[in-house]
């Protein structure tokens, strides 16, 4: 993957972070009262805009670090996506996803702080 695919994925994903955010705030408001799970929705929109931003600061050096990368993307799709079906559905196996994207962040912050090299001033 190229830096500049990277930055794309990285700007889609700020973007989707905040249309979910109003979407959620506003357009699903009755729907998480009824489902008692706005404060889940909120969560999912934290984590997914937190990791949006290390997408795409992560994308802006080079060379790209594409594994710490993956693993904040797939954290993302896994964690948050989990988090967003579940609050609108309650579909309870879905509780089952989230796990595999926290780990997923976990293991991302963790090959930064150990493998990430720093560039000189």
């Amino acid at each position: 993957m190229t830096n500049s695919r990277a930055l794309r994925i990285a700007a889609a994903a700020g973007l989707l972070a905040v249309a979910l955010g109003a979407f959620g705030a506003h357009g699903l408001r009755e729907l998480l009262g009824r489902n008692q799970t706005a404060a889940i929705w909120e969560k999912a929109v934290l984590y997914h805009l937190v990791h949006a931003v290390m997408l795409f600061l992560l994308a802006g050096r080079s060379p790209l670090q594409k594994w710490p990368w993956l693993c904040f993307f797939m954290g993302i799709l896994l964690f948050s996506g989990s988090l967003y079906l579940y609050a609108v559905t309650t579909i309870h196996w879905l509780v089952f996803v989230t796990p595999c994207g926290g780990v997923s962040f976990i293991v991302g912050w963790a090959w930064l702080a150990l493998c990430l090299k720093s560039h000189p001033a």
